[in-house]
């Protein structure tokens, strides 16, 4: 049973605030990994400590670098139920983990910030980690895409 949607909803607005696009369906998760062009991050975000404390503020922190993915998206376990199992879809060779980030180039999934790469660490080695897998497969800072 998912999460009463008043209790959720800050976490998510924390998230919507940095211009990340929520999926709250499995037509928009389709819509927008089914089409395999470009950079997209997928922030699997989450009720837990470690999701308020760690992962949106380095989602916060990693925004904010010269290089970022050409789309986020974001999906809410244990709320949208639906379109997290979708979105999980897509990297169905990776065990489900919330919070968690997975950054996919063209298609294909280039890095995943799993949970026990976030727990336990500081908002800023996840958000370092974040902007090492945008520089690696996102461009480089002052290069056009």
């Amino acid at each position: 049973m998912p999460y009463h949607p008043m209790m959720v909803q800050p976490m998510k607005d924390e998230v919507t605030r940095l211009g990340v696009k929520e999926l709250l369906t499995v037509a928009e998760v389709d819509a927008v990994l089914g089409d395999p062009k470009g950079t997209a991050l997928i922030f699997v975000n989450s009720v837990c400590g470690c999701a308020a404390g760690m992962a949106r503020p380095a989602l916060a922190k990693a925004l904010q670098h010269g290089v970022k993915p050409d789309a986020t998206y974001t999906v809410f376990a244990g709320q949208d139920v639906e379109a997290t199992a979708r979105a999980r879809s897509y990297f169905s060779d990776f065990q489900p983990s919330s919070p968690s980030f997975l950054l996919i180039k063209d298609g294909e999934m280039a890095r995943m910030v799993h949970r026990h790469e976030i727990e336990g660490r500081s908002a800023e080695m996840v958000a370092a980690a974040l902007i090492e897998a945008f520089e690696a497969h996102c461009g480089v800072v002052g290069s056009e895409k």
